[in-house]
């Protein structure tokens, strides 16, 4: 269609003529209300904006010399942290000669990454950034949950479930 023709028919509808391919050979125009197009665009442009999950950096501070109860702490905060989607900055801050001895902090990052290798993934290595160690972990990708309460045995009967019977065990008398 010519322009001026495709112009009077957009015209005559109280429409608007929109290029909606201008790559394509020839262009590729619509007789539209752009006002709506735009407002629909935007609607999903929102939306796609809503689903889309947002992950934080959290940080965890340690020192070299970290007794094995603060350890724990920190450590349960960390998994708190993966659990919840985050991905985990761990530093191990270093202070005076204590920078002579970084092998320290790596033994003590790698500890932190071995405890939680169940939860996630080592994204980027122990490096000595100043007087600070630092390592990034992020959560693993989860499987999809009904995957894995669907076990198929290939016969079109389900698995049987894999959780044990507990029966009550007797009890022993105490001597007492």
């Amino acid at each position: 269609m010519q322009l001026a023709d495709a112009l009077r028919a957009a015209r005559e509808a109280d429409l608007d003529l929109v290029e909606v391919a201008p790559q394509a050979d020839p262009p590729v125009c619509r007789i539209m209300d752009y006002g709506k197009h735009k407002y629909m665009q935007d609607q999903k442009d929102k939306e796609a904006r809503r689903k889309q999950s947002q992950i934080s950096v959290k940080e965890i501070k340690m020192r070299p010399k970290i007794s094995d109860n603060d350890y724990g702490t920190k450590s349960g905060h960390v998994r708190r942290f993966l659990k919840d989607g985050s991905k985990v900055r761990a530093t191990i801050m270093f202070r005076g000669r204590e920078m002579t001895h970084t092998e320290l902090g790596k033994r003590l990052l790698d500890r932190l990454a071995e405890d939680m290798q169940e939860l996630a993934t080592i994204e980027a290595y122990p490096k000595v950034d100043g007087r600070n160690m630092v390592m990034v972990l992020a959560p693993l990708k989860e499987k999809p949950a009904k995957d894995a309460d669907k076990q198929d045995t290939g016969d079109g009967a389900a698995a049987p479930d894999p959780s044990p019977q507990t029966d009550p065990a007797p009890t022993e008398p105490s001597a007492g």
